[in-house]
């Protein structure tokens, strides 16, 4: 950077030694906003000179890291304005950005947010709730205590439930056994969440509940048997918004939801005739914040449409034929009113139309026979075939249908190990290629008869070939497997996706690719994709659906969490940043970066990042090593599966041989084990995987030694233990995991996929959907560095907080924010927003 021709405006500062610090030869106040934003900058990049023309990225070879640093340490200063990212890429240059700023205290382009009269914003403060350490942990306690008795009632019924069909004479007499046992145990477990909501909660209203607090212990058990209900699978069913209608939900006739982010406060949530809410929205009709539960309303008027991955806060609202596009949110207090578009994070009006066109006609015997066939075939087909299967495996086991033990327990004989060694060996690698067998024929053969670009009726035959192509080919098991390799190319392909002229860089894909129809998927040559990816396939109006080619042009740079839909405005060399909103309207977009929801153009910027191949002969040399390496992974990931595999079923088979003489007693702990040895084993995994030590901050490239070993852990990664969300155990879990935690966290449904470079303060609050992620891969580079959260944290619902990151004490992340990498968030403000920024200004919500 030194020696770069300087230009006019330049400032020199008195020595390298105090970068950062300009001589000031004019007397009189302090510099003006110009002169002190290039002495910062000039302190950031420890160089002694800066000019106000440079260009931050192309001409001084900052980075994005880096000029967040530089916003920063200009926040800190209380005689200059606010800086955001946004600026920063929109003003690239000291002289333009000190004159967009012009001395505001809020530069920020962004508009506050629209609040309709309807809705108007509450000015309530939320007081932070004091920490209870005694409340804590009660609340765990009686938590265990539920699970405790709820997995030995569950014992109970299938203990009873087998020795019924086991007493059945004959096949057909043992299936339909096996039916009536399985569509009780079905009704059952659907009805039991409603139940409880109507026992414990009554009618939902808005209200605070204190988190740890035995209301929230309600809530919890509520929030918890609702998401857990295998209704939660018939998301785009007719039954699913039974069920929610069944919770007390608001719904319309005619309404199509396709996400399984099930409502918890469904008292609260309206839809109005016709609307569609698609797939991975969030609508909880509540949030958590600052050690409180916080409920609300989400209203929908009629036809209205909500896109794919939109997050709708408490107290928000849509007008008839309103919308709202792809990775976007409504914050609390928004309102968009009758016939207008809207997206971005946080939503603003758009000219995009983001409703998909056609029609057909569904009528009320379609939806009622798609229904019943669903519910048929879940009682009298899965139901048996799980019975019957558990049965087959149970059979190895002599004492499980004796009356009495009257020799050794299996548990004390070589035997038993050996054959739960074939058995799991058997059942694991059998399954495993059977299923790749009939995911790369069956789907294909599906596909054939559901013609791309054509409207079909929803809930038709149609419909249950897309969901069945939908179903199989999405493997997240698989895609682990091969994901962060070169076998991914490979799979992928075997799958339907179309992939020309393959540029193999051994990390292609991530390992988190998901699609509505892969047959219709393209990414072009030279294109690499991290974890996150979405294909939107599919479009829906409340009567019909149709399928749709997805062309990712070649040459590109997918970053985290990104939904690509048909009618995306990118070609050719583009950076897509990590929860970008691609843009489906204006010219199409090449040899740009775009960042943000609604996106805006920053620099490609990566030839700097590719440095790190210099011939095509080291290229094909450091990708063979790499191979082998990711080769070596894979084998070691199977081989911790299939002994995953055959600790499961030693804990069944060991229970089932002493089920002849204690029954359900028998069982209800080896339920409590399997949970027990799931958590432990897995960490011990992922652990092992990283050398039992902790993770450092990494800079090198994609073929580097020290990325494989990163790929090694991440395919090691501990399964993601749903179950103990909102409980204290999850903090145990994530300590188990190597997170440097504080106490009494509570956490929804946080994912960390670094734990060891998180260190996270007392009494912080984690929402569902949230990411704190230490990483980045852009093209071929890798970066990691820690993210720290202070005490009394909140993040928001599906909020990804980047590394390098610095949360001061008490601050709060809305909904949907992308904290970017490098960020320094001063306490107990407030951030929002893709890219977040401060927001503190605004009116409370």
């Amino acid at each position: 950077m030194v020696g770069k021709p300087i230009k006019a405006s330049t400032v020199q500062l008195d020595s390298p030694a105090t970068p950062g610090i300009a001589h000031q030869e004019r007397e009189g106040p302090a510099a003006t906003v110009e002169e002190a934003l290039t002495q910062v900058l000039a302190g950031v990049l420890k160089t002694e000179r800066v000019s106000v023309d440079d260009h931050f990225f192309d001409d001084l070879a900052a980075d994005s890291l880096l000029m967040a640093q530089f916003c920063a340490r200009v926040r800190k200063q209380d005689h200059l304005p606010s800086v955001s990212m946004k600026d920063i890429y929109r003003y690239p240059t000291i002289r333009g950005l000190a004159t967009a700023l012009g001395g505001a205290s809020d530069p920020a382009d962004v508009p506050p947010v629209p609040v309709a009269p309807s809705s108007p914003v509450s000015r309530e403060t939320l007081t932070p709730a004091t920490g209870s350490t005694p409340q804590y942990v009660l609340c765990g306690t009686v938590q265990l205590l539920v699970f405790l008795g709820y997995a030995y009632l569950t014992a109970l019924a299938l203990s009873l439930g087998y020795d019924w069909i086991a007493a059945g004479t004959g096949l057909l007499d043992s299936y339909l056994r096996a039916v009536l046992f399985g569509g009780a145990v079905f009704v059952g477990v659907c009805t039991l969440p409603i139940l409880a909501k109507w026992v414990l909660i009554g009618r939902w209203s808005p209200r605070r509940i204190r988190i740890w607090s035995p209301a929230y212990f309600r809530f919890w058990v509520v929030r918890t048997l609702v998401q857990m209900s295998p209704l939660v699978l018939f998301a785009g069913s007719p039954v699913f918004v039974l069920y929610l209608k069944a919770l007390g939900a608001h719904i319309g006739r005619g309404v199509a939801i396709f996400s399984k982010q099930v409502p918890v406060c469904t008292d609260l949530l309206t839809v109005g005739d016709h609307s569609v809410i698609s797939k991975d929205s969030s609508f909880t009709c509540y949030r958590a914040e600052a050690g409180w539960i916080r409920t609300g309303t989400v209203t929908l008027g009629k036809n209205v449409y909500i896109s794919e991955a939109t997050v709708l806060d408490i107290d928000s609202s849509l007008g008839d034929e309103a919308q709202l596009g792809h990775a976007s949110s409504l914050h609390s207090g928004q309102h968009i009113p009758d016939g207008e578009r809207w997206h971005g994070s946080p939503a603003q009006p758009a000219e995009a139309n983001y409703r998909p066109t056609g029609s057909a006609r569904c009528s009320v015997l379609s939806k009622v026979s798609f229904s019943v066939v669903q519910l048929l075939t879940a009682v009298a087909v899965y139901m048996p075939l799980m019975i019957g299967g558990a049965s087959l495996l149970l059979s190895e086991v002599p004492e499980f249908s004796a009356p009495a033990i009257t020799e050794s327990p299996s548990l004390t004989r070589w035997a038993f190990y050996r054959d739960a060694l074939v058995v799991s060996f058997v059942l694991f690698f059998g399954s495993l290629l059977s299923g790749l067998l009939l995911i790369a024929t069956v789907p294909r053969l599906l596909h054939l008869l559901v013609k791309p670009d054509k409207d079909y009726r929803l809930y038709g035959f149609h419909y249950s070939l897309h969901r069945a192509v939908a179903r199989f080919t999405n493997s997240r098991f698989l895609m682990r497997l091969a994901g962060d390799s070169s076998y991914v190319v490979h799979y992928l392909r075997a799958i339907g996706y179309h992939l020309p002229d393959v540029e193999q860089t051994g990390s292609n894909f991530g390992t988190e690719v998901k699609h509505e129809n892969p047959y219709l998927s393209t990414v072009g040559t030279g294109t690499m994709v991290a974890d996150g990816l979405s294909l939107m396939n599919a479009s829906y109006t409340a009567t019909s659906f149709r399928v749709e080619r997805v062309v990712i042009g070649p040459h590109n740079f997918l970053g985290n969490q990104v939904l690509y839909p048909p009618q995306g405005k990118t070609g050719d060399n583009c950076l897509l940043a990590t929860k970008v909103m691609v843009p489906i309207d204006g010219p199409v977009r090449e040899g740009v970066g775009l960042l943000g929801s609604p996106s805006f153009e920053i620099p490609r910027m990566v030839e700097r990042d590719a440095s790190h191949l210099k011939t095509a002969e080291e290229m094909r040399s450091r990708l063979r090593a790499k191979n082998r390496h990711n080769t070596l992974t894979l084998l070691s990931f199977l081989l911790a599966r299939w002994i995953y595999t055959f600790g499961i079923l030693v804990l069944v088979w060991g229970a089932a041989s002493f089920y002849g003489s204690l029954g359900a007693a028998a069982i209800a702990p080896a339920t409590v084990l399997t949970l027990a040895f799931s958590a432990v084993y897995t960490a011990f995994a992922e652990r092992a995987a990283t050398g039992f030590r902790q993770q450092k901050p990494v800079f090198c490239s994609i073929y580097d030694r020290a990325f494989w070993r990163h790929e090694l852990f991440w395919k090691h990664q501990a399964i993601d233990m749903r179950l103990l969300n909102g409980t204290p155990f999850k903090g145990l879990f994530w300590r188990l995991l190597g997170v440097r935690l504080g106490r009494r966290l509570f956490d929804d449904g946080c994912k960390m996929p670094e734990r060891t470079l998180v260190t996270i303060g007392d009494d912080c609050t984690l929402n569902a959907g949230a990411v704190i992620q230490c990483h980045s891969q852009e093209d071929g580079s890798f970066k990691s560095d820690r993210t720290s959260l202070g005490n009394g944290c909140t993040v928001g619902i599906n909020t990804l907080v980047h590394y390098g990151v610095t949360v001061g004490d008490g601050v709060v992340l809305a909904p949907d924010s992308f904290l970017m990498k490098g960020e320094e968030v001063p306490p107990h403000s407030r951030w929002g927003g893709n890219p977040a920024r401060d927001i503190t200004g605004l009116p409370p919500r």
